[in-house]
């Protein structure tokens, strides 16, 4: 597949490695300032799982008396 966008790219071996590189750059720069600024509340890295400072104790298995 790389090989495919590779022969499909303008110009000679360094144009063509400067083009790539301007089409990298262009996508980094999308999901930088576009996808994940709106992917970002949807996913919540920041909120944990703890509730008011206090966690749920370990089960421990029962054992017969």
């Amino acid at each position: 597949m790389y090989a495919w966008i590779w022969r499909r790219l303008p110009g000679h071996g360094p144009q063509r490695a400067l083009v790539a590189l301007g089409l990298i750059l262009a996508a980094v720069a999308i999901l930088w300032y576009v996808i994940f600024p709106w992917l970002e509340p949807k996913l919540q890295f920041d909120r944990g799982v703890v509730e008011n400072g206090v966690t749920a104790p370990p089960s421990s298995p029962s054992v017969p008396g």
